[in-house]
């Protein structure tokens, strides 16, 4: 057994596809047992990264290691021991649950000798007991899912990769999926996930927050989300999107987001609630409600990356 302290070390990883820099020098470690998100918008990275941690891409720069071994220079080793699941699992749909992950298992070598306990612990663990003879295609999304993770777990490896595992499935089986993660997780299974559901990474011990190749943040949920600059306040009123466009020339105002009939807005200190209340009723906007209230992930996201944007035009103005 390879002798390691973290279950993933990345040390300035990046990738680069012709001119573009997919990932640019990204540095975070995954303690043994830990889950660890990795959280940002379709074409961030997120998938770029977790490709090479699995050994399926090489890096044009940089390092890391997962369960102790090289990506670069033992992928092999690396495969064998990890569980990989995606939104675009493969499953045969021609085949029953069973018969899914009795295939798996042959795949993974898992010992015939001891082959049938596990993936009846599996079916029990996963809740498809007495769905075993189901054909795969007849199962819902969230069955579905289930038995995805059932495959991709049925060799019992201590390091999971979940890579968008929990797109298109309804918020009640995301939590029922995300509990069993954290069963697996409590016997020593080390995790990272990619997600673009900010409410996800309220999950995760570590998360690290993607733009444009590199890492905006990282540190735990409540941190960040302490971490955001400023006041948030939530505005109720009519006609949100125009009055959006009306605060977002005040000097007090941040940033700002919409949020269905309401707004998100970051001022510099909760006294300038009175300015924004005023400009409102100013420009004719019925204002019904306004409150300071805790961000959330996606507030500080948001927040980074607008301040991300202006440090990239402040750049661009000054060349």
């Amino acid at each position: 057994m390879n002798d390691f302290t973290n279950a993933v070390e990345v040390r300035g990883l990046t990738k680069q596809f012709g001119k573009f820099t997919a990932v640019n020098g990204i540095h975070f470690t995954i303690p043994k047992g830990e889950i660890f998100g990795l959280l940002g918008p379709n074409g961030a990275g997120k998938t770029t990264t977790i490709r090479m941690l699995c050994g399926l891409m090489l890096p044009d720069g940089g390092s890391a290691s997962v369960l102790g071994y090289d990506v670069a220079r033992r992928p092999e080793e690396i495969k064998k021991r990890i569980g990989y699941m995606s939104q675009k699992f493969s499953l045969y749909n021609d085949l029953t649950v069973l018969e899914n992950i009795n295939f798996y298992a042959a795949i993974y070598s898992v010992p015939e000798k001891g082959r049938a306990a596990r993936v009846m612990q599996l079916i029990e663990m996963s809740g498809l007991k007495g769905f075993e003879r189901e054909l795969t295609r007849t199962l819902s999304g969230a069955w579905r899912q289930r038995l995805a993770l059932a495959c991709a777990i049925v060799h019992n490896p201590p390091m999971l990769f979940l890579d968008e595992a929990t797109a298109g499935v309804d918020p009640v089986s995301r939590r029922e999926f995300w509990d069993l993660i954290y069963s697996m997780a409590s016997e020593g299974v080390s995790v990272l996930a990619t997600t673009h559901y900010m409410d996800e990474a309220d999950y995760c011990n570590m998360i690290g927050m993607m733009y444009q190749g590199e890492l905006v943040a990282l540190s735990s949920p409540d941190e960040i989300k302490d971490d955001l600059p400023g006041v948030l306040v939530q505005a109720d009123c009519d006609r949100p999107v125009e009055a959006a466009e009306l605060l977002q020339t005040l000097p007090e105002i941040r940033g700002i987001s919409v949020h269905g009939a309401q707004l998100h807005v970051t001022l510099n200190d909760a006294r300038e609630m009175s300015q924004l209340e005023t400009a409102l009723k100013r420009a004719g906007l019925e204002l019904r409600s306004v409150e300071i209230i805790q961000p959330s992930l996606e507030d500080a996201f948001i927040a980074m990356v607008e301040q991300r944007r202006a440090q990239s035009e402040n750049q661009s103005s000054s060349d």
